[in-house]
């Protein structure tokens, strides 16, 4: 690390192979490296990332190791190991660190994973449904639900949130027409009836002013704020949701997102919001979706893996030799 203060250019940080990084003073006079516009920088493993721990001669016995398991047929690493350690291979120079080493920088044989991977049976699904308490249904049967419309990547989604219960819910929507946003609105509805829950008042601002036509059937009142006026309770679920989101965005390595990711998304922050009491809620241990559903989460089930994680994922084929 070098630093010349008759430059303008601050510390330079020199890595191992040869290149430098710049860190600049800021305003304040924090040193910083700007890499937002750089498109290797990411937050993930990489075999550049992972070859750096080794030594070049360690790296090339590796190299050497994964190329001689494609030769022989792509064995498994545990039977690779076998026929190297039984000199089943004479005159082999490979080792089972060479292989071990290999496995650490480069993951597991792709070519195996995709050619011999089958569908496994899959385990059985035991639910189970937790009853609401009567005490509960008594004092929170009359549900208000407050909505919004959030807008991510210019995508827009009708949040809602209930009061009391804290069961927050996004729906994608394709328009904003009255019909779209009524449609969706009472979708999340029978969600509450369906589990004995009666929705007696909707709250939201200007924008759902023009669907009260399509719940004059209804039972439900819907109320409209003053002009410049919000619903406090879903604009505070919104920027949660939207700091969830930007969370996961910051350790993703993309620079553009696809529609399908973004929605995705916006369904998984929703769902891990729902899964844990709201600290204003009104159970100390039961989640808004435990409440609502009955159901449970399953730490082997639902927290295998991160959102954005690169996974080798069986696909559907016959015994041909089609890709």
């Amino acid at each position: 690390m070098t630093y010349d203060s008759t430059l303008n250019e601050g510390f330079l940080v020199f890595k191992a192979d040869g290149t430098a990084r710049t860190f600049r003073p800021s305003k304040k006079g924090l040193f910083f490296s700007d890499v937002k516009n750089e498109v290797t920088h990411t937050f993930i493993n990489t075999v550049e990332n992972n070859k750096t721990k080794y030594t070049i001669k360690a790296y090339s016995d590796a190299v050497r190791a994964r190329s001689l398991q494609n030769i022989i047929g792509r064995p498994s690493t545990q039977d690779y190991i076998k026929y190297v350690e039984h000199n089943m291979i004479p005159n082999c120079p490979i080792n089972k660190a060479d292989i071990l080493r290999a496995e650490d920088i480069f993951g597991a044989n792709i070519g195996s994973l995709q050619g011999k991977t089958v569908r496994k049976k899959s385990s059985r699904i035991v639910t189970t449904i937790h009853e609401l308490s009567t005490d509960i249904a008594e004092r929170h049967g009359i549900v208000t639900i407050e909505a919004d419309i959030m807008y991510i990547n210019g995508i827009p989604f009708v949040m809602m949130t209930s009061r009391h219960i804290h069961f927050c819910t996004a729906e994608l929507i394709k328009n904003e027409k009255s019909m779209t946003i009524a449609t969706a609105i009472k979708q999340v509805i029978q969600i509450y009836h369906r589990h004995g829950f009666k929705v007696q008042f909707l709250l939201g601002d200007g924008q759902f002013e023009h669907i009260r036509k399509h719940f004059a059937d209804t039972d439900i009142t819907i109320n409209i704020t003053g002009r410049n006026e919000h619903v406090p309770a879903i604009e505070r679920a919104i920027r949660t949701m939207k700091e969830r989101i930007r969370a996961i965005v910051n350790q993703l390595p993309f620079k553009s997102y696809p529609h399908r990711l973004i929605v995705e998304m916006v369904y998984n922050v929703m769902f891990w919001l729902n899964v844990f009491p709201h600290k204003d809620g009104i159970h100390e241990v039961m989640s808004p979706r435990t409440i609502l559903t009955g159901l449970h989460i399953n730490h082997d089930k639902h927290c295998t893996l991160e959102f954005g994680t690169y996974v080798q994922i069986h696909k559907e084929h016959d015994n041909s030799m089609t890709v």
